[in-house]
């Protein structure tokens, strides 16, 4: 069901795409910068899990029903695309995404709930897996449906696993940044300003792209 020559062509294709830069590693760096690798881990691991939850929607025909329903995909784009504004917006304002006053840190549930939303909540991923996963699946090797979710696995799991070491490395200059206010205070627009663009982006999503 699964070649191997197919299998090393999707991961190194997967592998492209998760270092690729994006809202869900730059939360999960910034996490780790200021709140170090069990929060860079737990952003990570709910990434990976947001990763499962299109897989699941792709293999049960979900995304395509929301693809084929202008109504349901505008909902969902509306909703994913105020998500990310307000993650923007709030980095900008607030500048706690990075930030090294304990009263200030997100508690380790909310950091996780804020990995999974920010990727379950975004249908860029949801139509990117639509689109990519298939290109590795064929009718002749058995269950569609099994080989989405075996591949929707792996990218998860490179997700969350990549994403965890980033943040590692990050926190390593957790000290050297915590000296540095400016500095923080430059990463903390400079993520706000990338959530935004994400958010903008998901707005002018069309339904067929």
């Amino acid at each position: 069901m699964f070649p191997t020559e197919v299998l090393i062509a999707y991961v190194a294709a997967a592998l492209v795409v998760v270092l690729a830069p994006g809202p869900d590693n730059i939360l999960a760096i910034g996490r780790g910068l200021s709140q170090g690798p069990v929060a860079a881990a737990l952003s990570s691991i709910g990434a990976g899990i947001g990763i499962m939850v299109h897989t699941l929607a792709a293999a049960l025909g979900l995304s395509l029903v929301l693809q084929a329903t202008p109504a349901a995909f505008w909902v969902v784009k509306g909703v994913g695309a105020a998500y990310l504004l307000w993650l923007g917006f709030k980095a900008v304002r607030s500048r706690d995404l990075i930030t090294f006053e304990p009263a200030r840190q997100a508690p380790l549930r909310r950091v996780f709930t804020v990995g999974v939303l920010s990727n379950v909540l975004n249908p860029k991923p949801g139509l990117f897996v639509l689109a990519f996963l298939p290109q590795f699946v064929s009718s002749a090797r058995g269950s569609v449906a099994t080989q989405m979710l075996v591949y929707g696995a792996i990218f998860a799991v490179l997700t969350a696993v990549i994403f965890t070491v980033l943040g590692s490395f990050a926190a390593r200059l957790s000290a050297w940044l915590a000296r540095r206010p400016r500095v923080g205070t430059g990463l903390n627009i400079g993520a706000g300003l990338t959530f935004i663009a994400s958010g903008l982006s998901i707005l002018a999503l069309k339904a067929r792209a």
